[in-house]
Parts: structure tokens; C-alpha cells; sequence
């Protein structure tokens, strides 16, 4: 690959991983859009539709071989089970806090994810974090503390969504490659068919299924859950192999941004004085967080160029 044919996959892997975050960034707006359908149904729809359109694009990129290959290693099986847990307790936490007026405190859920990332990595592999990780990490704390006192409770909605993502994120690291973003998907909504039929029946045993009975337009939107799922992981797959991690990382709060600004602006949440100093202490931590992992990038990258020996 010649030097241009590099800089074009790089700028296009980093207009995936905006699309990506832009379209997560919308999710709750979509996700709101469906009431009166709880978030119970909703989740039971957005498993078995995911599950519908993956297989869907399996068969149109012709990738059952590499399903076949993940299903004759057990190791593999017993992670893709694991990580599909994890995402199916983020997608259930994330709908109630959506579809509750909870928008807010999903938010900072994705805000402080990336640093309970380092933290599962210093408690789970025993990493070491930089000064200015460990001061970040400090920060976030405080300011959970601050939003516990001023909102009066704990915010279960950010943490559950921080800690299961989080460590959704270490099962794909011990995953690595060897399951691509398709088959992963599949894997993972394949294990929870039984979740979704269980809280499909609950609901239309209690309450209803609302599936065909709001209208057209509510049941177009119903169905295109697993599409809605699929896409922006798939453009996140297809980006983080094209552009570095930098890139991923400060693009990474578009989405938590796009949603804050959802839930004050759009949908009218409260926010008081007590919980804006709580925020701005969460995102003071974050842009300590990012500026150390931009310094520590460069840094890294002037090591590794001066190693290079200069072309005869």
C-alpha cells in the first residue's frame, strides 16, 4: 500500500467512526420515538431483529465460513456468549433510561466509560496508569459523589452502562480479531433469543405487545431495531481497523454529547446548578483523559520514529 492509498484508508476509517458515534448519538431520540412500547419489548424486538439482520448480511457477504470457524472453537463460543450478556444488560439499561426520562444520566454513563475502561484494565490486567490517568480517574470520582448528593440517589443508570460496557470492551480485546464484527453480532444475539422470547411473552402477557397495533409508522420504526443496532457497529468495525486509536478516542464522546445535549435541549430534563458542577467535574476529567492519551500518542509515535533507521 503506497503512502496516499494509506492516508485515504485512514481519513475513511475515521468517517466510519464518526458516522458511527453521530448515529449512536441519535439513538435515543429513535428510541423515544417508540412509546408506548416499553423498553422491555423494545429490547426483545432489537435482540431477534439484530439476530434477523445479521444473518441477513452473512449470507449476502457470503461469511459463513468464518461462522463455521468460530463455532468449532469452544473458547471463542464461551467468550461470544459472555460479551453478549454484557450487551444485552447495556441495551436493557440504556432503553430504561431512555424511555423513563433518564436521557441525561445515560449520558454520563458514556462519558465516564472510557475511564472505567482504564480502571477494569488496572483491576483485570494489572496495567499501570499515568499520573494524569490516575488524577482523571480521582475527578470522575468526585463528581459521581457530587451528582449522588445533589440528585439524591445513586446514578445506577450511568454507572450499569459504564461498568457493562466497559467490560464488553475487555471481552472484545480477549476476543481480538479472530471474531469479526458480523459473526460477533450474530454469536451474541443468537444467546439471547431466549431473553427476548421470555420478555416478549411477559409483556404481551401483562401489558401487550404494541408490534402492529401503534400504526404504520410505529411499526416500520419497531422493525428497523436491528438495523438500527447493526449499522453504527458495523461503521465502527469497518473505521477502528482503518484509523488509530487516537483518532477513535477523541471521537468518542461525540456520542455522549449528542445525547446530554438530547435529553436538556431537546426533551427538557432537569438540570440544577448541583448537577452541572457534577457534569463539568466529569468532563474536566475527560479532557485530562484525553489530553494525556494524545500526549502520550505522540510521544510513543516520536519514540518509535526515531528507532526507524534512516533508507540507505
Amino acid at each position: 500500500m503506497t503512502p496516499e492509498q494509506a492516508a485515504r484508508e485512514k481519513s475513511l476509517g475515521g468517517v466510519f467512526v464518526f458516522s458511527a458515534y453521530v448515529l449512536w448519538g441519535f439513538l435515543p431520540l429513535y428510541f423515544v420515538s417508540l412509546a408506548p412500547t416499553t423498553p422491555w419489548e423494545v429490547v426483545g424486538w432489537r435482540i431477534l431483529l439484530s439476530l434477523v439482520f445479521c444473518i441477513a448480511l452473512l449470507a449476502i457477504t457470503r461469511g459463513w465460513g468464518r461462522m463455521r470457524v468460530i463455532l468449532r472453537d469452544r473458547r471463542l463460543m464461551l467468550w461470544t456468549l459472555l460479551a453478549g450478556l454484557l450487551i444485552y444488560v447495556n441495551w436493557q439499561v440504556f432503553l430504561i433510561g431512555t424511555l423513563t426520562g433518564h436521557v441525561v444520566e445515560t449520558s454520563l454513563g458514556y462519558f465516564i466509560n472510557p475511564i472505567a475502561t482504564v480502571l477494569l484494565g488496572v483491576i483485570v490486567l494489572k496495567e499501570r496508569l499515568r499520573t494524569a490517568q490516575w488524577v482523571a480517574v480521582g475527578i470522575a470520582g468526585v463528581a459521581v459523589v457530587v451528582i449522588i448528593v445533589a440528585v439524591g440517589r445513586v446514578p445506577w443508570i450511568a454507572l450499569a452502562l459504564a461498568a457493562s460496557f466497559a467490560t464488553y470492551g475487555l471481552v472484545k480485546k480477549k476476543i481480538g480479531p479472530s471474531v469479526d464484527a458480523v459473526s460477533g453480532l450474530t454469536l451474541e444475539s443468537f444467546w439471547l433469543v431466549p431473553i427476548a422470547v421470555f420478555q416478549l411473552v411477559l409483556v404481551g402477557v401483562t401489558s401487550g405487545l404494541t408490534m402492529g397495533r401503534e400504526g404504520t409508522g410505529h411499526t416500520v420504526l419497531l422493525l428497523l431495531a436491528g438495523a438500527v443496532t447493526a449499522v453504527p457497529l458495523l461503521f465502527f468495525s469497518a473505521g477502528a481497523r482503518r484509523t488509530t486509536l487516537t483518532v477513535v478516542g477523541i471521537l468518542q464522546f461525540i456520542a455522549p454529547i449528542m445525547q446530554f445535549l438530547t435529553g436538556v435541549l431537546i426533551l427538557g430534563e432537569p438540570m440544577p446548578f448541583e448537577r452541572w458542577i457534577g457534569f463539568g467535574l466529569v468532563w474536566v476529567a475527560v479532557a485530562a483523559f484525553t489530553v494525556d492519551s494524545l500526549v502520550s500518542s505522540r510521544r510513543n509515535r516520536t519514540r518509535a520514529e526515531a528507532v526507524v533507521p534512516d533508507p540507505v
